[in-house]
Protein backbone atom coordinates (compact mmCIF):
# COMPACT_ATOMS: atom_id res chain seq x y z
CA UNK A 1 0.00 0.00 0.00
CA UNK A 2 1.49 3.33 -1.03
CA UNK A 3 1.36 6.12 1.53
CA UNK A 4 2.36 9.76 1.44
CA UNK A 5 5.54 10.78 3.23
CA UNK A 6 5.76 14.45 4.19
CA UNK A 7 8.76 16.57 5.13
CA UNK A 8 8.79 15.35 8.70
CA UNK A 9 11.96 13.73 10.00
CA UNK A 10 13.04 12.47 13.41
CA UNK A 11 13.94 14.70 16.29
CA UNK A 12 12.02 16.11 19.21
CA UNK A 13 8.27 15.57 19.29
CA UNK A 14 5.82 18.44 19.36
CA UNK A 15 2.07 18.96 19.57
CA UNK A 16 -0.35 21.24 17.76
CA UNK A 17 -4.08 21.42 17.21
CA UNK A 18 -5.13 18.85 14.62
CA UNK A 19 -7.77 19.19 11.92
CA UNK A 20 -10.15 17.03 13.99
CA UNK A 21 -9.93 19.40 16.93
CA UNK A 22 -7.69 17.10 18.99
CA UNK A 23 -4.00 17.21 19.69
CA UNK A 24 -1.81 16.20 16.78
CA UNK A 25 1.59 14.79 17.74
CA UNK A 26 4.28 14.21 15.18
CA UNK A 27 8.00 13.90 14.64
CA UNK A 28 9.48 17.26 13.73
CA UNK A 29 12.24 18.04 11.27
CA UNK A 30 15.48 19.55 12.39
CA UNK A 31 15.44 19.06 16.16
CA UNK A 32 18.73 17.65 17.39
CA UNK A 33 20.00 16.65 13.95
CA UNK A 34 23.21 17.37 12.12
CA UNK A 35 23.05 20.43 9.84
CA UNK A 36 22.44 19.40 6.27
CA UNK A 37 22.47 20.86 2.80
CA UNK A 38 23.75 19.70 -0.57
CA UNK A 39 26.36 17.04 0.09
CA UNK A 40 28.36 14.31 -1.59
CA UNK A 41 29.47 11.16 0.20
CA UNK A 42 32.68 9.94 -1.43
CA UNK A 43 34.90 6.86 -1.39
CA UNK A 44 32.28 4.37 -0.18
CA UNK A 45 31.20 0.96 -1.36
CA UNK A 46 27.82 2.05 -2.69
CA UNK A 47 25.26 -0.76 -3.04
CA UNK A 48 23.09 -0.05 -6.09
CA UNK A 49 20.38 -2.18 -7.73
CA UNK A 50 22.92 -3.13 -10.40
CA UNK A 51 25.62 -4.12 -7.92
CA UNK A 52 28.24 -2.57 -5.64
CA UNK A 53 30.38 0.35 -6.82
CA UNK A 54 33.68 0.41 -4.94
CA UNK A 55 35.05 3.85 -4.17
CA UNK A 56 31.80 5.38 -5.39
CA UNK A 57 29.98 8.54 -4.45
CA UNK A 58 26.40 9.52 -3.67
CA UNK A 59 25.03 13.04 -4.05
CA UNK A 60 22.13 14.41 -2.01
CA UNK A 61 20.22 17.65 -2.54
CA UNK A 62 17.22 18.49 -0.41
CA UNK A 63 15.42 15.28 0.47
CA UNK A 64 16.40 13.42 -2.70
CA UNK A 65 19.32 11.56 -4.19
CA UNK A 66 20.60 13.37 -7.25
CA UNK A 67 22.59 12.07 -10.20
CA UNK A 68 24.87 15.10 -10.42
CA UNK A 69 26.74 16.54 -7.41
CA UNK A 70 25.18 19.94 -6.60
CA UNK A 71 27.38 23.00 -6.99
CA UNK A 72 29.04 23.93 -3.72
CA UNK A 73 28.04 20.66 -2.06
CA UNK A 74 29.75 19.67 1.15
CA UNK A 75 31.96 16.63 0.55
CA UNK A 76 32.17 13.91 3.19
CA UNK A 77 34.91 11.31 2.82
CA UNK A 78 33.57 7.90 3.87
CA UNK A 79 36.31 5.80 2.31
CA UNK A 80 36.24 2.20 3.53
CA UNK A 81 32.58 2.40 4.53
CA UNK A 82 29.41 0.97 2.98
CA UNK A 83 26.40 2.98 1.82
CA UNK A 84 23.16 0.98 1.68
CA UNK A 85 19.52 2.03 1.36
CA UNK A 86 17.57 2.83 4.51
CA UNK A 87 16.00 -0.27 6.01
CA UNK A 88 12.27 -0.97 5.66
CA UNK A 89 10.53 -2.94 8.43
CA UNK A 90 7.04 -4.27 7.67
CA UNK A 91 6.55 -6.06 11.02
CA UNK A 92 7.41 -4.14 14.19
CA UNK A 93 5.52 -3.82 17.49
CA UNK A 94 7.68 -1.20 19.23
CA UNK A 95 11.00 -0.26 20.77
CA UNK A 96 12.74 2.13 23.12
CA UNK A 97 10.50 0.95 25.96
CA UNK A 98 7.36 1.91 24.03
CA UNK A 99 4.73 0.13 21.96
CA UNK A 100 2.72 0.82 18.82
CA UNK A 101 -0.28 -0.21 20.91
CA UNK A 102 0.33 2.77 23.22
CA UNK A 103 -0.14 6.53 23.11
CA UNK A 104 1.00 8.88 20.35
CA UNK A 105 4.13 9.70 22.38
CA UNK A 106 4.82 5.98 22.83
CA UNK A 107 4.53 5.46 19.08
CA UNK A 108 6.93 8.30 18.31
CA UNK A 109 9.43 6.97 20.85
CA UNK A 110 9.39 3.58 19.11
CA UNK A 111 9.79 5.22 15.69
CA UNK A 112 12.77 7.29 16.86
CA UNK A 113 14.40 4.21 18.38
CA UNK A 114 14.27 2.22 15.16
CA UNK A 115 15.27 5.17 12.95
CA UNK A 116 18.43 5.49 15.03
CA UNK A 117 19.16 1.88 14.02
CA UNK A 118 18.70 2.48 10.30
CA UNK A 119 14.98 1.77 9.80
CA UNK A 120 13.91 4.79 7.79
CA UNK A 121 10.51 3.33 6.83
CA UNK A 122 8.39 1.34 9.24
CA UNK A 123 4.98 -0.33 9.41
CA UNK A 124 3.48 -0.29 12.91
CA UNK A 125 2.18 -3.68 14.07
CA UNK A 126 -0.56 -4.21 16.63
CA UNK A 127 -1.14 -7.33 18.74
CA UNK A 128 -4.34 -9.18 19.62
CA UNK A 129 -6.66 -7.15 21.82
CA UNK A 130 -10.35 -6.29 22.21
CA UNK A 131 -11.80 -5.22 18.86
CA UNK A 132 -12.88 -1.81 20.12
CA UNK A 133 -9.33 -1.14 21.35
CA UNK A 134 -7.85 -2.23 18.01
CA UNK A 135 -10.31 0.02 16.17
CA UNK A 136 -9.34 2.96 18.40
CA UNK A 137 -5.62 2.27 17.94
CA UNK A 138 -6.08 2.02 14.18
CA UNK A 139 -7.50 5.53 14.21
CA UNK A 140 -4.47 6.89 16.08
CA UNK A 141 -1.96 5.04 13.90
CA UNK A 142 -3.72 6.17 10.73
CA UNK A 143 -3.17 9.81 11.73
CA UNK A 144 0.55 9.18 12.11
CA UNK A 145 0.56 7.39 8.75
CA UNK A 146 -1.15 10.39 7.15
CA UNK A 147 1.61 12.59 8.60
CA UNK A 148 4.28 10.34 7.09
CA UNK A 149 5.70 9.07 10.38
CA UNK A 150 4.84 5.44 9.60
CA UNK A 151 4.16 3.70 6.29
CA UNK A 152 0.98 1.95 7.40
CA UNK A 153 -0.56 -0.44 9.92
CA UNK A 154 -0.13 -4.19 10.29
CA UNK A 155 -2.78 -6.06 12.26
CA UNK A 156 -1.26 -9.22 13.73
CA UNK A 157 -4.25 -10.81 15.42
CA UNK A 158 -6.92 -11.38 16.54
CA UNK A 159 -7.71 -13.58 13.50
CA UNK A 160 -5.16 -16.29 14.29
CA UNK A 161 -5.18 -19.91 15.41
CA UNK A 162 -5.33 -20.67 19.15
CA UNK A 163 -3.12 -23.69 18.34
CA UNK A 164 -0.36 -21.34 17.18
CA UNK A 165 -1.11 -18.23 19.20
CA UNK A 166 2.45 -17.56 20.35
CA UNK A 167 2.47 -14.39 22.47
CA UNK A 168 -1.19 -13.53 21.84
CA UNK A 169 -3.99 -13.70 24.42
CA UNK A 170 -6.06 -16.78 23.58
CA UNK A 171 -9.31 -15.48 25.08
CA UNK A 172 -9.20 -12.50 22.70
CA UNK A 173 -8.72 -14.53 19.51
CA UNK A 174 -11.55 -14.79 17.00
CA UNK A 175 -12.29 -16.28 13.62
CA UNK A 176 -11.56 -14.06 10.60
CA UNK A 177 -15.13 -13.04 9.88
CA UNK A 178 -14.89 -10.78 6.80
CA UNK A 179 -17.17 -8.23 8.49
CA UNK A 180 -14.76 -7.98 11.42
CA UNK A 181 -11.75 -7.77 9.13
CA UNK A 182 -13.49 -5.01 7.19
CA UNK A 183 -14.07 -3.14 10.47
CA UNK A 184 -10.31 -2.90 11.03
CA UNK A 185 -9.64 -1.90 7.42
CA UNK A 186 -12.21 0.88 7.67
CA UNK A 187 -10.82 2.07 11.02
CA UNK A 188 -7.38 2.42 9.41
CA UNK A 189 -8.80 4.94 6.88
CA UNK A 190 -6.78 3.69 3.92
CA UNK A 191 -3.61 3.07 5.94
CA UNK A 192 -3.97 -0.67 6.57
CA UNK A 193 -0.87 -2.22 5.03
CA UNK A 194 -1.16 -5.86 6.11
CA UNK A 195 -3.32 -8.28 8.11
CA UNK A 196 -1.95 -11.58 9.45
CA UNK A 197 -4.51 -14.36 9.71
CA UNK A 198 -4.95 -18.12 9.89
CA UNK A 199 -6.74 -18.83 6.63
CA UNK A 200 -7.90 -22.29 7.72
CA UNK A 201 -10.28 -20.77 10.28
CA UNK A 202 -13.95 -20.12 9.34
CA UNK A 203 -14.10 -17.06 7.09
CA UNK A 204 -10.37 -17.18 6.41
CA UNK A 205 -10.39 -17.60 2.64
CA UNK A 206 -13.15 -15.01 2.18
CA UNK A 207 -11.15 -12.61 4.34
CA UNK A 208 -8.04 -13.16 2.22
CA UNK A 209 -10.10 -12.27 -0.87
CA UNK A 210 -11.49 -9.19 0.90
CA UNK A 211 -8.02 -7.97 1.80
CA UNK A 212 -6.72 -8.52 -1.73
CA UNK A 213 -9.69 -6.61 -3.17
CA UNK A 214 -8.90 -3.64 -0.90
CA UNK A 215 -5.19 -3.58 -1.70
CA UNK A 216 -4.18 -4.80 1.77
CA UNK A 217 -1.53 -7.51 2.08
CA UNK A 218 -3.00 -10.79 3.31
CA UNK A 219 -0.31 -12.57 5.33
CA UNK A 220 -0.47 -16.19 6.42
CA UNK A 221 0.76 -16.64 9.98
CA UNK A 222 0.04 -18.00 13.45
CA UNK A 223 -1.60 -20.79 11.49
CA UNK A 224 -2.23 -24.50 11.83
CA UNK A 225 -3.12 -24.84 8.14
CA UNK A 226 -2.33 -27.86 6.01
CA UNK A 227 -0.36 -27.64 2.79
CA UNK A 228 -3.60 -27.74 0.79
CA UNK A 229 -5.30 -25.04 2.86
CA UNK A 230 -2.28 -22.79 2.48
CA UNK A 231 -2.26 -23.26 -1.30
CA UNK A 232 -5.94 -22.30 -1.34
CA UNK A 233 -5.15 -19.11 0.63
CA UNK A 234 -2.35 -18.18 -1.77
CA UNK A 235 -4.65 -18.72 -4.75
CA UNK A 236 -7.19 -16.44 -3.00
CA UNK A 237 -4.62 -13.63 -2.79
CA UNK A 238 -2.28 -14.15 0.18
CA UNK A 239 1.21 -12.86 -0.67
CA UNK A 240 3.23 -12.84 2.58
CA UNK A 241 4.31 -15.47 5.11
CA UNK A 242 4.38 -13.95 8.59
CA UNK A 243 7.72 -14.86 10.25
CA UNK A 244 8.15 -18.10 8.30
CA UNK A 245 8.83 -21.20 10.42
CA UNK A 246 7.61 -19.51 13.62
CA UNK A 247 4.05 -20.08 14.91
CA UNK A 248 3.17 -22.68 12.26
CA UNK A 249 3.51 -26.49 11.89
CA UNK A 250 7.00 -27.77 11.19
CA UNK A 251 7.91 -29.12 7.77
CA UNK A 252 7.09 -32.84 7.64
CA UNK A 253 7.67 -35.32 4.83
CA UNK A 254 4.08 -36.62 4.93
CA UNK A 255 2.37 -33.37 5.99
CA UNK A 256 4.45 -30.55 4.48
CA UNK A 257 2.12 -27.92 5.93
CA UNK A 258 2.28 -24.18 5.28
CA UNK A 259 6.09 -23.91 5.14
CA UNK A 260 6.40 -25.91 1.92
CA UNK A 261 3.47 -24.12 0.27
CA UNK A 262 4.77 -20.67 1.19
CA UNK A 263 8.35 -21.38 0.15
CA UNK A 264 7.52 -22.91 -3.21
CA UNK A 265 5.10 -20.27 -4.54
CA UNK A 266 6.72 -17.37 -6.39
CA UNK A 267 3.81 -15.10 -5.48
CA UNK A 268 4.76 -15.21 -1.78
CA UNK A 269 7.37 -13.14 0.08
CA UNK A 270 8.54 -14.77 3.31
CA UNK A 271 9.35 -12.81 6.45
CA UNK A 272 12.38 -13.96 8.46
CA UNK A 273 13.50 -12.84 11.94
CA UNK A 274 17.30 -12.96 11.74
CA UNK A 275 18.21 -12.58 15.40
CA UNK A 276 19.86 -15.96 16.02
CA UNK A 277 16.99 -16.90 18.36
CA UNK A 278 13.93 -17.39 16.17
CA UNK A 279 15.74 -19.34 13.43
CA UNK A 280 18.59 -21.81 13.20
CA UNK A 281 21.06 -20.64 10.53
CA UNK A 282 20.21 -23.73 8.46
CA UNK A 283 16.54 -22.71 8.38
CA UNK A 284 17.49 -19.27 7.13
CA UNK A 285 19.74 -20.80 4.48
CA UNK A 286 16.91 -23.13 3.42
CA UNK A 287 14.57 -20.15 2.93
CA UNK A 288 17.13 -18.23 0.87
CA UNK A 289 18.04 -21.23 -1.26
CA UNK A 290 14.43 -22.15 -1.98
CA UNK A 291 12.74 -18.73 -2.20
CA UNK A 292 15.76 -16.73 -3.36
CA UNK A 293 16.75 -13.29 -2.09
CA UNK A 294 14.02 -11.66 -4.20
CA UNK A 295 11.33 -13.28 -2.04
CA UNK A 296 12.72 -12.72 1.46
CA UNK A 297 11.96 -9.78 3.76
CA UNK A 298 13.92 -9.47 6.98
CA UNK A 299 11.77 -8.12 9.80
CA UNK A 300 12.32 -7.39 13.48
CA UNK A 301 8.97 -8.41 15.02
CA UNK A 302 10.37 -6.12 17.71
CA UNK A 303 8.61 -5.40 21.00
CA UNK A 304 9.13 -2.63 23.54
CA UNK A 305 12.56 -3.85 24.71
CA UNK A 306 14.22 -3.33 21.31
CA UNK A 307 16.94 -0.71 21.71
CA UNK A 308 16.70 -0.78 25.52
CA UNK A 309 17.54 -3.76 27.74
CA UNK A 310 16.43 -6.65 29.89
CA UNK A 311 13.45 -6.33 32.21
CA UNK A 312 9.66 -6.69 32.41
CA UNK A 313 7.49 -5.33 29.61
CA UNK A 314 3.94 -5.63 28.32
CA UNK A 315 3.03 -7.01 24.89
CA UNK A 316 -0.61 -6.05 24.51
CA UNK A 317 -2.30 -7.47 27.62
CA UNK A 318 0.48 -10.03 28.30
CA UNK A 319 3.55 -9.62 30.52
CA UNK A 320 6.96 -10.35 29.03
CA UNK A 321 10.32 -11.02 30.65
CA UNK A 322 13.40 -10.07 28.64
CA UNK A 323 16.59 -11.84 29.71
CA UNK A 324 19.87 -11.66 27.78
CA UNK A 325 17.99 -9.99 24.95
CA UNK A 326 15.42 -12.79 24.53
CA UNK A 327 11.75 -11.92 25.14
CA UNK A 328 9.46 -14.61 26.59
CA UNK A 329 6.00 -14.56 28.12
CA UNK A 330 6.13 -14.61 31.91
CA UNK A 331 3.28 -17.14 31.83
CA UNK A 332 4.08 -20.12 29.63
CA UNK A 333 7.51 -19.04 28.37
CA UNK A 334 6.64 -18.61 24.68
CA UNK A 335 8.97 -16.38 22.67
CA UNK A 336 7.29 -12.97 22.62
CA UNK A 337 8.57 -11.06 19.62
CA UNK A 338 12.18 -9.94 19.54
CA UNK A 339 14.51 -7.21 20.75
CA UNK A 340 16.05 -6.99 17.29
CA UNK A 341 16.88 -3.87 15.31
CA UNK A 342 17.49 -4.07 11.57
CA UNK A 343 21.10 -2.88 11.73
CA UNK A 344 21.85 -6.00 13.80
CA UNK A 345 19.88 -8.15 11.36
CA UNK A 346 21.96 -6.75 8.49
CA UNK A 347 25.27 -7.26 10.27
CA UNK A 348 24.37 -10.82 11.21
CA UNK A 349 23.25 -11.59 7.65
CA UNK A 350 26.62 -10.72 6.13
CA UNK A 351 29.01 -11.70 8.95
CA UNK A 352 27.36 -14.81 10.42
CA UNK A 353 25.03 -16.07 7.68
CA UNK A 354 27.60 -15.12 5.00
CA UNK A 355 24.99 -13.65 2.66
CA UNK A 356 26.23 -11.37 -0.11
CA UNK A 357 25.78 -7.73 0.89
CA UNK A 358 23.55 -7.23 -2.14
CA UNK A 359 21.20 -10.00 -0.98
CA UNK A 360 21.00 -8.49 2.49
CA UNK A 361 20.07 -5.13 0.95
CA UNK A 362 17.39 -6.81 -1.13
CA UNK A 363 15.88 -8.46 1.96
CA UNK A 364 16.06 -5.39 4.21
CA UNK A 365 15.18 -2.62 1.78
CA UNK A 366 14.13 -3.44 -1.77
CA UNK A 367 11.69 -6.29 -1.11
CA UNK A 368 9.73 -4.68 1.75
CA UNK A 369 9.56 -1.42 -0.23
CA UNK A 370 8.09 -3.38 -3.15
CA UNK A 371 5.50 -5.03 -0.92
CA UNK A 372 4.37 -1.63 0.34
CA UNK A 373 4.13 -0.21 -3.19
CA UNK A 374 6.85 2.34 -2.42
CA UNK A 375 9.62 1.21 -4.75
CA UNK A 376 9.36 4.42 -6.75
CA UNK A 377 10.62 6.39 -3.72
CA UNK A 378 12.50 4.12 -1.32
CA UNK A 379 14.30 0.78 -1.14
CA UNK A 380 17.30 1.56 -3.34
CA UNK A 381 19.91 4.27 -3.88
CA UNK A 382 18.87 5.86 -7.18
CA UNK A 383 18.55 9.46 -8.41
CA UNK A 384 15.15 10.94 -7.70
CA UNK A 385 14.40 8.69 -4.74
CA UNK A 386 14.28 9.79 -1.12
CA UNK A 387 17.73 10.18 0.40
CA UNK A 388 17.22 7.36 2.89
CA UNK A 389 20.53 5.65 3.57
CA UNK A 390 22.60 3.84 6.15
CA UNK A 391 26.36 4.26 6.58
CA UNK A 392 28.19 1.13 7.78
CA UNK A 393 31.85 0.59 8.60
CA UNK A 394 34.02 -2.23 7.25
CA UNK A 395 32.61 -4.57 9.92
CA UNK A 396 29.04 -3.57 8.98
CA UNK A 397 28.44 -1.68 12.21
CA UNK A 398 26.13 1.32 11.87
CA UNK A 399 27.95 4.67 11.63
CA UNK A 400 25.26 6.99 10.26
CA UNK A 401 21.61 7.21 9.21
CA UNK A 402 20.03 9.67 6.80
CA UNK A 403 16.29 10.01 6.21
CA UNK A 404 14.89 12.26 3.51
CA UNK A 405 18.19 14.12 3.24
CA UNK A 406 18.72 14.80 6.96
CA UNK A 407 21.06 12.95 9.28
CA UNK A 408 19.17 11.08 11.98
CA UNK A 409 22.53 9.73 13.18
CA UNK A 410 25.37 12.00 12.09
CA UNK A 411 28.32 10.21 10.42
CA UNK A 412 30.64 8.76 13.05
CA UNK A 413 33.98 8.81 11.26
CA UNK A 414 37.53 8.24 12.53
Amino acid sequence: MATERDDQAPGGSGAQEGARGGTETRLQRGAGQAPTGPQVLTGANVVLPTGTVKGGQLAVEGRRITGTPPAGARRIDVTGHWLVPGFVDIHNHGGGGASFSGTAEDILTAIRTHRAHGTTTLVASTVTDEMDLLVRQAGLLSELAEQGDIAGIHFEGPFISPCRKGAHSEELLRDPDPAEVRKLIDAARGKAAMVTLAAELPGGIDSVRLLAEHGVIAAIGHTDASYEQTVEAIDAGATVATHLFNAMPALNHRAPGPIAALLEDERVTVELINDGVHLHPAALELAFRHAGAERVAFITDAMDAAGTGDGRYMLGPLEVEVSEGVARLVEGGSIAGSTLTLDRAFQRAVTVDKLPVEDAVTALSANPARLLGLSDRIGSLEPGKDADLVLLDADFALKGVMRQGEWVVAPQLP
